[in-house]
């Protein structure tokens, strides 16, 4: 049996006159692509202690001040506590709750932004804090213990429950994430006890904050580098290049602390365009398109609305070999990788809906669903697949890396 092919990952990060492009490639194929401009106000992941000013009883909501320009908005079911660690309150009826009953116009309120303002609407918020670690996140309202569905051993799943009850002695959630696979119970046990150190520190920040200090921020995201690194330090990156030094430096500060013993070299270029390495920048322009060509002749089609995303699958040059049925299943199962490539590249997030070619027989649907499942295991991002629907059409979910793509 032939050795699979390795993959080699890499970061390239390149700093422009007021942003910073971070870029993250298999093997030369650009897999993700983020910006990060000087100028921006990213609020997304800050915890604050803010300030309910107006209650909204027939929009189930509130408008919470929390110190920025624009007051951020709050909906009942980002109040209310979980009934589901699956799906959360998404189930729930929420016209048997009142939100006059949870909060109160006034008063001071502990939450989360959760997606940041646009030039149209305020910040959206949550009282369901998540604060993030290495391998794991606590959620200070929740008692439950969930693993990342990643993690598809069963063995593992129970060895790293285990190593979280054993560690906890405090009312708090946890959700392992994928990056836990694999690692001893001491690098575990270390990460969660840090991460709710971190918790206490903002708990106790709130106790002891005096009236006339309120609004005010409690704890503040990652940088979006910081974030990335730590996502992917443990998930096989073995190069990260840069062509600034304070980049450099900061990188390698970051890396340090995430893991001291970290194997990944970080190389200084100072080019006039570090993205002209293996033609990022032609890969980041056709990010551009509507229509993308597949290997086989086939094209998909990307079109975004305000509700959805909708993906289409076409044929297009491709004639095949075989019988129809074949031909439809190769340009389906083609698509499928490039759709999910496509989703993290682009940072598609929301209710997204394909159009396969029609397949006639029930194994070819089962297969092209297979193949993209497969294919969302390399997305950081949740992704969660929902199944053909009566009219052929596949319908799934994913999760936006960083809010406001």
């Amino acid at each position: 049996m032939g050795r699979k092919d390795k993959t080699m990952q890499e970061i390239l990060i390149s700093k422009q006159e007021h942003k910073k492009t971070i870029a993250l490639l298999e093997n030369g194929k650009l897999q993700e692509l983020y910006e990060e401009k000087e100028d921006s106000n990213r609020l997304e992941g800050n915890i604050y202690l803010g300030k309910v000013k107006d209650i909204l009883p027939g929009m189930q909501a509130a408008f919470v001040d929390i110190g920025e320009e624009k007051n951020t908005f709050i909906h009942i079911k980002d109040v209310l506590p979980k009934v589901s660690k699956v799906t959360g309150n998404k189930n729930e009826d929420l016209d048997k709750y009142n939100i006059k009953d949870y909060i109160k116009k006034d008063r001071n309120i502990l939450v989360q932004v959760k997606k940041d303002a646009t030039n149209l609407k305020g910040a959206k918020i949550s009282t369901d804090l998540h604060i993030p670690g290495r391998f794991v996140v606590v959620m200070p309202k929740d008692n439950f213990i969930t693993v990342s569905q990643k993690i598809e051993c069963e063995n593992e799943r129970e060895r790293l429950i285990n190593i979280a009850k054993k560690t906890i002695n405090t009312d708090v959630g946890i959700i392992i994430r994928t990056a836990a696979e694999g690692k001893s119970e001491e690098v575990i046990k270390k990460d969660i006890e840090q991460t709710i150190e971190k918790w206490n520190d903002i708990k106790l920040q709130s106790e002891s904050l005096k009236e006339n200090e309120i609004p005010k921020v409690l704890y503040k995201n990652n940088s979006i580098i910081e974030k990335i690194l730590l996502d992917t330090v443990d998930n096989g990156i073995e190069r990260i290049l840069v062509d600034d030094i304070q980049i450099l430096e900061d990188v390698e500060k970051i890396l340090k602390n995430i893991n001291e013993n970290h194997k990944v070299k970080i190389e200084l270029k100072q080019t006039d365009n570090l993205l002209d390495i293996y033609d990022t920048d032609d890969q980041i322009e056709k990010l551009n398109s509507r229509k993308i060509w597949l290997k086989c002749g086939g094209f998909i089609t990307i079109d975004k609305t305000e509700a959805l995303t909708a993906i289409d699958v076409n044929s297009g040059k491709f004639t095949g070999k075989q019988n129809l049925e074949q031909t439809v299943l190769k340009v389906n199962e083609e698509a499928s990788i490039e759709i999910a490539r496509q989703l993290r590249l682009r940072d598609i997030g929301g209710i997204i809906i394909i159009d396969y070619i029609d397949m006639q027989e029930a194994k070819s649907r089962e297969q092209v669903l297979e193949t993209l499942k497969q294919a969302l295991k390399k997305d950081r991002s949740k992704t969660q697949v929902i199944e053909f629907t009566k009219l052929n059409l596949l319908e799934m979910t994913r999760k936006h890396m960083f809010s406001g793509k």
